[in-house]
């Protein structure tokens, strides 16, 4: 099992569709795809910094907007079966498909994802990968990533990953592997098996 997250800041990216089509035709009885929040996740950002109100309300409503942007990928890819619970998804990669997963369900009070920014999707698809024992786990971003070997601290420090998710790596059982958006060959390659890994 795999699980690939999406970063939100491609959901209006030319790219969007490849990466969809690519994971559904490729991706069948192994992927599950975690939506990053997206613009609807800005959109809270900016009534935050603009009411001033407290970050667990802005957690709640980040969670919205993740099953929000998990709508409009399926949208945009009906080969995509979306799925909410763990037995959902269990069931759909069964069937020989690729999962889409709308994570709101499993993440409203859920004990271990801190309510504050600390915790965004990457956080959140690394303990998704942690509770479902995935064998690993791929981060699709748009910003330009450093040269290997990435350290996971560092990578919160700079940015591109959020605050919290060196914590949920530590000693995790599945791999992280992060690619850039430009990177979809390389990612039909470690599908094809013909690539072991990229950045890890």
């Amino acid at each position: 099992m795999w699980l690939v997250k999406l970063g939100g800041s491609l959901s209006y990216d030319p790219s969007l569709r490849s990466w969809l089509d690519a994971l559904a035709s490729m991706g069948g009885g192994r992927v599950i795809i975690v939506p990053g929040g997206g613009p609807f996740a800005d959109l809270v950002r900016d009534a935050q910094h603009h009411w001033d109100f407290e970050d667990d309300a802005a957690h709640r409503m980040a969670l919205h907007a993740m099953q929000q942007n998990g709508l409009l990928l399926a949208a945009l890819c009906p080969a995509l079966l979306p799925a909410e619970s763990e037995e959902d998804m269990r069931a759909v990669l069964s069937k020989g498909k690729t999962a889409l997963w709308l994570p709101l369900s499993m993440t409203q009070g859920n004990p271990y994802l801190d309510a504050n920014w600390s915790v965004t999707s990457d956080s959140i698809s690394a303990w998704l990968a942690g509770h479902l024992n995935a064998e690993r786990l791929i981060l699709i971003k748009s910003c330009r990533l450093p040269g290997t070997p990435l350290d996971a601290t560092a990578l919160a420090a700079a940015g591109i990953v959020d605050r919290a998710f060196p914590k949920f790596i530590d000693e995790a059982c599945f791999e992280t592997v992060l690619l850039e958006k430009s990177q979809l060959g390389i990612l039909r390659e470690m599908l094809l098996g013909e690539r072991p890994g990229a950045a890890r």
